[in-house]
């Protein structure tokens, strides 16, 4: 007698076809801490869904890799020598939506800011990881973002305009007229040059912090941004004050970014 074949085993009955895998959000990183750089960029990447595709230490070279790569979202810092965020803005927003991600939470810089075209705005200290990660998701869909020192500055604006009517911020001159081949011409007016460096004498990690006390946040942030101790932050805190010969913070702010009387250096 002939053997029968063994008929196939029927296919499983799919009820529901499988969703697609979302298209990853690709992320440009521009801060000109290494270190922070690397943090953002592990961090992100250990999401499926997210990819950071450069990084960048100024302005200059986050139009440069936002040019290349085309991203979905470019992540920004204020304060970087050689091009600062504040002055890259008017470029990138064209390329990509920007979402600042800074220790500067100055009313004025934060109006500044979203007034040339960021899409949103994150002090450091003020969201957790998992926040980050939806406010990046957020911006490539169009929902903006922003912590509480930033969302404080636009309410003071919004219930009294006057208040800040006459005041002109002490930030870059606009430069929507200057064209995208002279962006790296551009000289920063928020951070430091290395010359600025040089003229108080200070190391690359000092001027670094110094940049941090003139944005305004405290000794515990700084060792945090820097991967530092507290005491250590302090140790530098010292150095720099008797190279700026300085005895507050504010005093050494002040010479640091040119606003001290008889400064010959402007700011803005």
């Amino acid at each position: 007698m002939p053997h029968e074949p063994t008929p196939p085993t029927p296919r499983p009955f799919a009820l529901f076809p499988t969703a697609p895998q979302p298209t990853p959000v690709r992320i440009v990183v521009a801060d000109d801490n290494p270190v922070v750089r690397a943090g953002l960029t592990a961090l992100l990447s250990g999401h499926e869904d997210i990819t950071v595709v450069a990084q960048a230490a100024d302005g200059r070279e986050a139009y440069e890799a936002a040019s290349r790569h085309r991203p979905d979202v470019i992540l920004l810092d204020v304060r970087m020598p050689g091009v600062d965020g504040i002055s890259a803005l008017p470029y990138l927003v064209p390329i990509a939506p920007v979402l600042m991600l800074t220790y500067s939470g100055e009313p004025e810089i934060v109006r500044e800011a979203l007034r040339r075209g960021a899409d949103g705005y994150l002090v450091h200290g003020e969201f957790t990881a998992d926040q980050l990660v939806v406010a990046v998701r957020d911006t490539k869909e169009g929902r903006a973002h922003t912590t509480p020192t930033a969302t404080a500055a636009l309410l003071t604006q919004l219930r009294d305009p006057s208040a800040t009517a006459h005041v002109t911020p002490q930030l870059p001159t606009a430069v929507s007229t200057i064209s995208p081949q002279g962006l790296s011409q551009l000289q920063p007016s928020v951070g430091q040059s290395l010359s600025d460096r040089s003229r108080f004498q200070l190391s690359a990690r000092e001027a670094e912090i110094m940049d941090l006390i003139a944005s305004g946040i405290n000794n515990q942030q700084i060792a945090a941004a820097c991967f530092i101790s507290e005491k250590t932050v302090k140790n530098h805190i010292n150095r720099i004050f008797a190279k700026l010969h300085s005895t507050s913070r504010s005093e050494a702010a002040a010479k640091w970014l040119g606003t001290a009387p008889g400064s010959n250096r402007g700011v803005g």
